[in-house]
């Protein structure tokens, strides 16, 4: 019997265990940058940069590899709303400034956390100025 899940039995509005839910859901405090119905963005707890939040859906899905036709508004929305709030918290402007967008899909994708989410990135990298 197959254990693989269909992009539709993967997408649920929570998922108990799941800790993005349970941010979601104000189990869990966040630094929030941002929500409406659909989405939440908050910082990391473990910033890569100066700058780095992360943008959710607030429904479970467990990565980009059960997103599916249906998602393509909600994943866009989430892509606009990256520069967007990049420039809220303090990213300069492009083309000096600007941000990167990174997600993380799958244990050799590095994902830790099984909810889908965005990481916003931007501000000076130390490495870049050796």
């Amino acid at each position: 019997m197959s254990t693989h899940h269909t992009p539709e039995s993967s997408a649920h509005l929570s998922e108990p265990n799941c800790i993005f839910c349970k941010i979601v859901q104000g189990q869990i405090p966040s630094q929030k940058v941002f929500e409406d119905e659909d989405l939440l963005a908050f910082h990391d707890i473990n910033p890569w940069a100066p700058i780095h939040f992360l943008i959710i859906p607030k429904t479970h899905i467990a990565s980009m590899a059960q997103l599916n036709p249906s998602h393509e508004a909600m994943m866009g929305r989430i892509m606009v709303k990256a520069g967007e709030l990049a420039l809220q918290v303090g990213a300069l402007p492009y083309p000096e400034g600007g941000f990167r967008v990174v997600v993380n899909t799958g244990r050799h994708g590095g994902q830790e956390v099984h909810h889908v989410h965005v990481h916003v990135l931007a501000g000076e990298r130390p490495w870049q100025k050796i």
